[in-house]
C-alpha cells in the first residue's frame, strides 16, 4: 500500500481491509482527494469536516494561519473581531477562534452549500463558541461590520499559469480555485474594499501565488496599506500582510 492508502485504512477504516476500503482505494487511484474520502482533515489542532466538498485546506495555509494567530494574540484588543473571508470549510476562522477563545469571528462565503459544513466544524471544534456569524456574501457585498483582522485564502490561481494537479481541478470547486485574469481579480477587489471594513491599523492577510507579490504591493499602496510579503515553509512567497495606515 502507498502512503495515502495507509492513511485511509487507519483513519477511516480503523485498520480493517473491508470491501468499502478497496472501493475507496479505487476512487483514490482515480484521483479523488484523500480528504474527501476520509471526510475530514486536521488543521492546527482542529478536525475540519469536508462534507460539502469545499476547498481542502493546505499545509501552506496552515503555516500562515499559525503565524497570524501569533500576531493576533500579541497585538489585537482583548476581544478581537475577525473575518474569515472566502471561508469555504471555515478552517481559518475556526483555528483562530480555538487558539483565541475570546475572539469574535465571522465567516463569509459566497456558496451557501458550505454553510452546514462551516456550522459542523464550529460545533466540532468550538462546542461552546457563540461569538460568530456565517454570512452569505460575494466578498464584502453584504458586510457592514468593521474588523481588526481580515484573513483570506481567496481564489487566486491564474488560469494561464495553472500549476494545479488534475486531482484538484477534477474534484475541488473551481469557484474556490481560479481568480480570473492573472489570478488577481478577486484579490484586487478585496484590497480595494477592505479599508472600509477594517478598524484603524487593521490587518488584511492574503494567501496568493508568488508571481502576484509585486502587483499586490502596488494595490496595497494604492489603497492606504503597507504590505509585507512572507514565504511559507517551502520558501515560496505565499502570503502578504497588509496593514491599514
Amino acid at each position: 500500500m502507498n502512503r495515502e492508502e495507509q492513511w485511509l485504512l487507519k483513519d477511516k477504516y480503523g485498520g480493517e481491509k473491508s470491501a468499502a476500503f478497496f472501493t475507496d482505494c479505487q476512487r483514490l487511484a482515480s484521483g479523488e482527494p484523500l480528504g474527501y474520502l476520509i471526510g475530514s482533515i486536521p488543521f492546527i489542532n482542529c478536525q475540519i469536516w469536508l462534507d460539502s466538498h469545499p476547498l481542502i485546506p493546505r499545509p501552506e495555509t496552515e503555516y500562515w494561519v499559525e503565524e497570524a494567530i501569533k500576531v493576533i494574540a500579541g497585538v489585537a484588543p482583548k476581544a478581537p473581531h475577525l473575518l474569515d473571508l472566502c471561508a469555504g470549510s471555515g478552517c481559518i476562522g475556526i483555528a483562530v477562534a480555538k487558539a483565541i477563545p475570546e475572539a469574535r469571528v465571522d465567516f463569509v462565503e459566497i456558496d451557501p452549500s458550505h454553510f452546514p459544513t462551516i456550522t459542523k466544524n464550529i460545533k466540532t471544534n468550538l462546542p461552546t463558541f457563540t461569538n460568530t456569524q456565517v454570512i452569505e456574501s460575494d466578498l464584502f457585498t453584504s458586510i457592514t461590520n468593521r474588523y481588526d483582522f481580515i484573513l483570506s485564502n481567496p481564489p487566486y490561481i491564474d488560469p494561464k499559469l495553472d500549476r494545479t494537479e488534475v486531482s484538484v481541478t477534477d474534484f475541488e470547486p473551481h469557484l474556490a480555485l481560479y481568480g480570473g485574469q492573472g489570478g488577481l481579480e478577486l484579490i484586487s477587489k478585496i484590497i480595494s474594499t477592505a479599508p472600509t471594513h477594517l478598524n484603524p491599523q487593521g490587518q488584511l492577510w492574503l494567501e496568493h501565488e508568488p508571481e502576484q507579490s509585486a502587483d499586490i504591493k502596488i494595490l496595497a499602496h494604492e489603497n492606504s496599506f503597507t504590505c509585507t510579503t512572507k514565504i511559507d515553509q517551502y520558501k515560496i512567497e505565499r502570503y502578504s500582510i497588509l496593514v491599514l495606515q
